[in-house]
Parts: C-alpha cells; structure tokens; sequence
C-alpha cells in the first residue's frame, strides 16, 4: 500500500464551536477528494483511519471532521440540538476545502457510514449540482417499518423534549454488539474512548428520527449518483432502507450492492477478507467516475461555495505521520454470490 500522509487541525463553525478535522493524502496529486461523514457516536480520526488510509493510498484525498460534541469536537457529549448543525458544519468545511487552489478542478464525493448517510444525502440536497457522487454505506435514511416508534409514542417525547433534551432516556441496545462481527474488532471499537457509548439523549435521538422520516418522505428528490453499499445481515439498520433508497431515488446513475451474511460495520467490523471486498467495489466504483472525458474541466465555481465566516487554525503540534500498513485492497476483486446492481451499465 502506498505511502500516505496524514493531517490534523481544527476549525471554529459559526456558532464559535472548535471542531476538530483531519485528512489523509497521497504523495502525488489526487485522482479526487472524498469528504467523510461518520456515524451516530463515532469519530474520524481512529475509528475512520481504515476508510482514509486505503482510499489516499489509491490516489484519493480524504478529509473527514468530527461533528460537534463527537470524537475530538468541542460541544455536549453526543448531543444534537439541530440536526441541520452538522449539516452546515460539514458542508462549510467540505466547500472550504474544494475552494483551495489544489482542489479547484478535483471531482467532489461525499462518503457516509450509517448516521453519516443521511448527513451526506442532506449535504448533497443543499446543493445538488456542486457533487459528483457519494458512498453510501448501510445509511440512515428510512426508518425501518420494524423498528418505527407509534405516533403517539413520538407526540408525547417531543412534548418533552425541550424540558428534558438531555436525559438518556431512550432505551436502546448494544450498538457495537449488533454492528461489527469480527470479536476482535469489536472490542478494539470498544475500547475507543472517543466513541459514545451510553443512550442517546432525547433531543438527539429525535433529532435522528425526524431526518430519518423528512429523507425517508423525499428520497426522490436525490439525483446523486451514488454507490450504496448494505450488509444483508445488517440488524442495525435494515437493508431494505438501502433497496428503498436505491429504488426510489431520481439519481440516473445508482449502484447498490448487498453483501450476504455481512453486518452493518461493513469496512470496519468484518473479517480482512469481506473488508478487502468491500474496499475493492468502493474503489473500483470511485475509479470509474474519475475518468475525465477529453476536453472536460472540473472547474470549481466559486459562486456556489457560500462559505459563511470559517476560522481555521493549525493545532500547535498536528500530528502528522505515515499512516500505517492495514493491509491490501485489490482493485477489482469480487466475491462470488454477491448481489450488484448498477444502473449505470
């Protein structure tokens, strides 16, 4: 695997909040740049390390940022007040990034792990024409009929739920038991201090429940071309939201894949080998949208950055370093017995 470097710094949002970013980049100039997005309670600069190791390693620049009160963020522990929040942090840093000289003439991809779907798919509905595509993997954007709170459960917390916004108490399983198969991997996730692990505070997990139902109700409106990728044993979200997404969307170009037997940590909680899988279609799909036509220019325009004030200062030691060896990923490799459908071909 390729050399890489890796970069840490942190940002202030609007509302003066310090958040922490990070990126990891090739040696030579990038084929494009891939912006992270990650889950409800996680964080990017360890738990993501994998997903941006592997892609800068095949010629991507990745760049991922903590929402605020995740990972290394400033702000309530995992709270969310307004879900819009990260929304506009994310695409404030993600514009800001695509402004750089370097980057003007860069294809744009958007990348989202599970909450971090919905937050991609949001992203990309601010501004539909500004991004070139997104990875989608075993996203929340439909609540699953299995799982769907009764109305009247939902009217009596949000009656609640500017009295008691941080209380914990929306019952909920073991969402590290339930998402990554590997044991050994389970238990390094586990042991990420970093990553939230207690109930979600009411606020939030309404929060998390009415962008799921706004997206579920509007998935037509996405005309991204998106790969969606969805374990098929996934009991964390259903892959059915995966199918509805894929069925529903007005995107002209939309891959999905599902993997049987796989779980919802699909690039972090398998085994090497369905990792390797994985990687290799996120990959090969990334590489065929980078082929730039004869004549065609990627130019950034600047009139659709609408980057409100961003103050970004250089931690005083960023640690930056070569990320480490995890292994290889195969351009090209499949699995046998996986199901692919591309819509594009």
């Amino acid at each position: 695997m390729a050399a890489v470097v890796y970069q840490e710094e942190y940002i202030r949002n609007s509302r003066g909040v310090r958040l922490f970013t990070c990126r990891w980049l090739p040696l030579s100039s990038p084929k494009a740049i891939v912006f992270l997005c990650h889950g409800y309670g996680m964080e990017c600069s360890y738990f993501m390390k994998v997903v941006g190791t592997t892609l800068a390693s095949y010629g991507y620049a990745v760049f991922g940022i903590d929402y605020e009160g995740h990972g290394w963020s400033m702000g309530g522990r995992c709270y969310i007040k307004r879900f819009e929040n990260i929304v506009n942090d994310c695409t404030t840093f993600f514009k800001s990034i695509s402004a750089q000289p370097e980057y003007k003439e860069k294809r744009r991809f958007l990348y989202g792990e599970s909450m971090g779907g919905a937050v991609a798919l949001l992203i990309h509905k601010k501004d539909p024409s500004f991004w070139h595509g997104g990875i989608l993997v075993a996203p929340m954007c439909k609540i699953s009929e299995k799982v769907k709170p009764h109305p009247l459960i939902i009217s009596l917390l949000t009656k609640v739920e500017d009295v008691i916004p941080k209380w914990k108490i929306v019952p909920t399983k073991d969402v590290i038991d339930l998402a990554f198969k590997d044991p050994v991997k389970r238990e390094e996730i586990r042991s990420n201090k970093l990553i939230y692990q207690h109930k979600p505070k009411l606020k939030t997990a309404l929060e998390m429940l009415r962008t799921s139902m706004n997206l579920e109700e509007s998935l037509h409106e996405i005309t991204l071309p998106f790969f969606v990728l969805h374990g098929e044993a996934d009991t964390v979200t259903d892959p059915e939201v995966s199918k509805a997404l894929y069925e529903q969307a007005s995107s002209k170009d939309k891959t999905i894949k599902l993997y049987p037997g796989m779980w919802h940590g699909l690039t972090s909680g398998e085994p090497d080998e369905n990792i390797q899988i994985v990687f290799s279609d996120i990959i090969s799909w990334l590489d065929k949208r980078c082929v730039v036509e004869s004549g065609t220019s990627f130019q950034f325009q600047g009139n659709n950055l609408s980057v409100p004030e961003m103050m970004i200062a250089k931690m005083a030691s960023p640690r930056t370093m070569k990320a480490q060896k995890r292994g290889n990923y195969l351009c090209g490799w499949k699995g046998r017995g996986f199901q692919h459908y591309d819509s594009a071909v």
